[in-house]
């Protein structure tokens, strides 16, 4: 699967391990370097089985999530290409293979 980046800051996130740990915390940090794994070999969305993929609602409607630790979310987009769509207009998630991270933390915030 194809992933790019929001900002540079989740970028360094995403490659810089001790920024990540200092940022995140240990627990999430590494649950991070587990999902971006799992998304880097998975052809398409619908391969990932882990981290109770889920699409997000209200004011984050057309972006999806995957859980992290201590209440953090991995928070990305459907992205490049074209974007696969139900007939109602939503993203067909299990058909995604391009994305783009958005937002790493706790959403609830």
């Amino acid at each position: 699967m194809d992933i790019s980046f929001l900002n540079s800051n989740l970028k360094k996130l995403c490659e810089d391990q001790k920024y990540a740990n200092r940022k995140l915390g240990s627990a999430s940090s590494k649950k991070l370097r587990t999902r971006l794994r799992n998304l880097k070999v998975a052809v398409k969305l619908g391969e990932i089985p882990v981290g109770n993929p889920h699409p997000l609602k209200g004011d984050r409607t057309g972006q999806f999530a995957l859980n992290l630790a201590e209440g953090r979310r991995l928070v990305f987009e459907a992205f490049d290409g074209p974007i696969p769509l139900n007939p109602d207009g939503s993203v067909e998630w299990r058909e995604v293979r391009s994305i783009r991270i958005v937002f790493i933390g706790d959403y609830h915030d």
